[in-house]
């Protein structure tokens, strides 16, 4: 059984969320604050967290901060604005993926077994049958143990943004429009994918490039989409 951390400081809202999660067979742990999701983390092992943006005491910004310090565990943002601001804001730290409130219980679960199906395909290392390493200049990634480096340092990204980067790796000089991204990386249909896209191809190279502003690696062509560099 898999375990979701839910944070929100309105209970009703836990509760309800609890109720379809349950329902679907997932196992919950129920928290109001960043404080009491951080506590419960270090206490349990959890699959997938689910954390309101706006909260007394430590918000769900500061809080997705504090997790990605130490954990890859996929993060699902709740935003009660219908701004961009919070939902970019949440993916610029390392969140996964972010839905808006009020939101359709059924969206937010099938948005949580999208996750899970992506973090546990990242993990399964049985699914290759071989070393699978793929280098571009200092850039190096093994499928096989799912760790990234660039110049012998090691990388820490998420499951969506290592996914995104071994994408591009993979296909070394193709450029990918973003649409093409989020259909690959998401298996659903791009509508306004743009934003989700540029946020994680941002982080991604805040991560492996020396100077983002001047990537060496993961290149934009203008009205086009994405590519990594051929070295």
């Amino acid at each position: 059984m898999q375990t979701i951390l839910v944070c929100d400081d309105d209970k009703e809202i836990v509760d309800a969320i609890d109720i379809y999660l349950t329902g679907e067979g997932f196992q919950v742990i129920k928290a109001y604050d960043g404080y009491d999701a951080l506590a419960l983390l270090e206490k349990n092992h959890v699959d997938l967290v689910i954390m309101d943006v706006m909260m007394p005491g430590l918000d769900g910004i500061r809080t997705t901060l504090k997790i990605r310090e130490t954990s890859s565990v996929p993060i699902i943002i709740l935003s009660a604005k219908s701004e961009d601001t919070d939902k970019i804001l949440g993916l610029n730290i390392g969140a996964d993926d972010y839905i808006s409130k009020p939101f359709n219980p059924l969206e937010l679960v099938a948005r949580v077994k999208s996750q899970l199906r992506r973090y546990t395909q990242l993990g399964n290392l049985n699914q290759q049958t071989s070393d699978q390493v793929f280098k571009c200049g200092g850039l190096m990634i093994n499928d096989d143990t799912k760790e990234v480096w660039v110049d012998e340092e090691p990388i820490r990204l998420t499951p969506i943004e290592y996914n995104i980067l071994l994408l591009l790796v993979k296909n070394a000089g193709k450029v990918f429009s973003i649409d093409e991204i989020y259909e690959q990386i998401w298996n659903e249909e791009a509508i306004g994918a743009d934003n989700t896209v540029a946020v994680h191809i941002r982080h991604i190279r805040e991560k492996i490039e020396i100077n983002p502003r001047e990537p060496r690696y993961l290149k934009v062509v203008w009205g086009v989409g994405y590519k990594i560099e051929k070295q």
